[in-house]
């Protein structure tokens, strides 16, 4: 389905029991008859939160050559990932801009629609691309940094607001339903786990990051795992026909590290990075920058390596987010953008396979200072700017409905010649 082949490293994302199961894939394997395994086992009852790395191979590493080799499988996986993850396919854009001058309307009057045409028909490899289905993974978790006081909310919120996502009561849940786009809700790591729920993913790397200005927030291990979840979840949504896979956040105190992952990869100082968040006064402001400068201080991220930057500063959160990232382009999918946490997972997702920036939509513009210099980092233009700083995805879902009129125009507008109008005089 996905046209790609890969040796050993097919991830897709399952449900139940807070483990890991790690299993290498000794044949080449294609994604579609992975998934195929997924639902299978899906069928046998397995339920949400167990991701299988790898693939169905009879006779599998016992456990003990399964521990052994488990760090080593992980740092393949992702490497294997990103080396084929392929560039979007010029000649489909070339034909998709010749198209686009002789439908029916004036060159250009579409604006940046017609250019989100064009970049949706490399990213999935045909001439006139096509939306099926629209997907928004909305991945929670909660930061050990909030015991700076950077945030004005209390950090039994995040779970709180999980539950309300999960009741359809959020500002992303209107959204959605209005906008005809499915849901994913993934806990990637709450201080507060919540009672089962059919619709809730648990991706059980830990419980709640440590704090950055003591220290790192995960280890590098930890990092692997969550970017490993996200590439599961992206691959999954792509074979159910998600061609729209869009980034959401819930987490209290999560500007803080994306703000960090700003300042470290950009080479920023913080004071550039660091907005207000959900609403920090002058003061308080000036706390959260010290904050993240402390991180960076104690930490001494390596900018040159995305996953030691998201162990360092980073949170659960946005290292399944980056995985998603790198999934959905390793799918040949669209990804849609939400604001600034979604963008310093951008930023993560691009330091570990810069090819990605070919399947990246921008959503909208973040009010938070950061996400218009990640933006421009990753040579993005926001489809909308409204001032919005939630987060949940709620700038991606209404970006879609702009990403999916662009396919629909140039798929579906007729000709000059098949609609039997006249075209402008050619020029002199």
């Amino acid at each position: 389905m996905f046209g790609l082949e890969f040796h050993a490293f097919a991830f897709f994302w399952l449900t139940k029991g807070e483990e890991v199961i790690l299993a290498a894939e000794n044949r080449i394997m294609d994604c579609q008859s992975a998934a195929a395994k997924v639902w299978s086992l899906r069928r046998q009852g397995l339920g949400k939160s167990t991701v299988l790395m790898g693939g169905e191979k009879k006779g599998q590493m016992d456990n003990q050559n399964m521990a052994a080799s488990q760090h080593e499988v992980a740092a393949m996986a992702l490497e294997e990932i990103s080396a084929q993850v392929r560039p979007s396919d010029r000649e489909a854009e070339r034909l998709a801009g010749l198209r686009q001058t002789h439908l029916t309307k004036p060159p250009g009057s579409l604006g940046r629609l017609e250019e989100a045409g064009i970049k949706l028909a490399g990213a999935f490899g045909v001439e006139r691309p096509a939306v099926r289905k629209k997907l928004i993974v909305v991945v929670a978790a909660d930061h050990g940094v909030v015991t700076q006081g950077v945030t004005s909310y209390p950090q039994e919120v995040t779970a709180q607001m999980v539950a309300n996502f999960l009741a359809g009561g959020a500002a992303i849940n209107c959204m959605a339903r209005r906008a005809g786009v499915d849901l994913e809700i993934v806990d990637a790591g709450m201080v507060g786990p919540l009672p089962d729920h059919r619709d809730l993913r648990v991706v059980s790397v830990r419980r709640c990051s440590g704090d950055i200005t003591r220290g790192p927030a995960m280890t590098r291990g930890e990092a692997k795992a969550c970017v490993r979840a996200g590439v599961a979840i992206a691959l999954e949504a792509a074979e159910a026909g998600a061609d729209l896979i869009g980034t959401g956040d819930m987490g209290i105190g999560s500007t803080t590290p994306s703000s960090a992952i700003t300042a470290a990869v950009m080479r920023r100082s913080p004071s550039e990075t660091t907005g207000r968040g959900t609403g920090r006064d002058d003061q308080e402001l000036a706390h959260k920058v010290s904050c993240v400068e402390r991180a960076l201080e104690v930490n001494q991220p390596d900018v040159a390596d995305g996953l030691d930057v998201l162990s360092k500063v980073g949170g659960l959160e946005i290292g399944v987010l980056a995985g998603l990232v790198l999934g959905g382009a390793f799918a040949r999918r669209a990804v849609v953008l939400d604001g600034f946490v979604s963008g310093a997972a951008a930023l993560i997702a691009h330091s570990l396979c810069p090819t990605v920036g070919d399947y990246i939509f921008a959503g909208h513009l973040s009010a938070e200072p950061g996400h218009r210099l990640v933006l421009s980092h990753l040579g993005l233009e926001p489809l909308l700017d409204l001032g919005m700083r939630l987060g949940e995805g709620t700038g991606a879902v209404l970006a879609m409905g702009l990403l999916e009129a662009a396919a629909q125009c140039l798929a579906e507008m007729a000709t000059f010649a098949e609609a039997d109008v006249s075209n402008r005089e050619p020029e002199d």
